[in-house]
């Protein structure tokens, strides 16, 4: 467990409040040199995001285990990580067939906060806190923190009330621990350096967090069946005339049927792909294919041929 004080001490010395030297002097520059200077400090980010993967593929396991025995993901933050984490949370239900209540975003201020700025939202552990009550966290549950600058009162509130529910616990954050520590299980820590603007940890430090979220949700539902090699096979393509498109080049690709074909078929599974690939493969109705796939866990690696 990582330990440390949440409170800055001095907020002019973290990495994202620092003077970036390379960009002292953007107002300055043309257009297209300022288009260099901020193409070569956003191509330091998956670098830093790499650097983390020890505490990336930590949390990954915490939340694929809690997605597994029925718990949930709840991304906590405020402004820019509040609203990464809705975002990221929101597109889990198309992307990989799961609850809506499975992977949740919790943003400081609430739904209003999604497009506006609420003044004072993040300074409230205690509104952290409470939205931990509120949603009812418990054992089987991750709550993952989102803090950029390290020091968001709101995120450090819901993390604290969090362990003491039982949950586990992730904190995401793009400085060090020495300048700003937090007490979740796992720390993950996306040094990317002073921002283009200093103090905006909209750029390069939001950037960072949408490739970890991406990391996290896309490789723990991998974990859990809903994507075959690296096919979205976990999918009702019924939403709409691009889906139900993509639906049918799925089920060709998984099964090696013409057009036609792996349209009749993924009717007769309701529209769900990986429901159509199973029936072909064990040459069973939509009935016994959905039992088989409950046997193997919902891989359809795991089927017999």
């Amino acid at each position: 467990m990582n330990g440390g004080d949440a409170a800055p001490r001095d907020r002019r010395h973290f990495d994202t409040e620092r003077i970036n030297e390379a960009t002292r002097e953007l107002d300055a520059l043309t257009l297209a040199q300022a288009f260099d200077a901020m193409n070569a400090e956003d191509a330091r980010v998956a670098l830093a995001v790499a650097a983390a993967k020890d505490s990336v593929v930590a949390a990954t396991e915490l939340v694929a285990t809690a997605l597994a025995r029925g718990g949930r993901l709840l991304y906590v933050g405020a402004g820019t990580s509040g609203r990464l984490g809705v975002l990221d949370a929101s597109e889990c239900p198309p992307t990989f067939r799961t609850d809506p209540s499975q992977v949740v975003g919790v943003i400081a201020g609430g739904q209003i906060a999604l497009t506006s700025a609420v003044e004072g939202a993040e300074d409230d552990a205690g509104a952290g806190a409470a939205a931990m009550d509120e949603r009812r966290v418990g054992a089987l549950d991750v709550v993952f923190g989102i803090a950029t600058g390290g020091t968001t009162p709101y995120v450090h509130g819901a993390i604290a009330r969090a362990k003491e529910l039982g949950a586990k616990t992730v904190f995401f954050a793009c400085v060090p621990e020495e300048q700003c520590g937090d007490g979740a299980d796992v720390s993950i820590r996306v040094l990317v350096g002073p921002e283009v603007l200093a103090g905006s940890t909209r750029l390069k430090s939001g950037t960072a967090t949408k490739l970890v979220l991406n990391m996290v949700t896309t490789l723990a539902m991998t974990r859990l069946g809903k994507v075959h090699g690296n096919l979205m096979v976990d999918v009702v393509a019924t939403a709409n005339k691009k889906l139900w498109q993509r639906g049918i080049a799925l089920v060709s690709r998984l099964t090696g049927l013409a057009h036609a074909d792996a349209e009749a078929l993924l009717e007769a599974a309701g529209g769900h792909v990986k429901t159509a690939a199973a029936m072909h493969r064990l040459g069973c109705d939509m009935p016994a294919a959905e039992a088989a796939l409950r046997r193997a866990d919902g891989f359809l690696r795991r089927l017999a041929p």
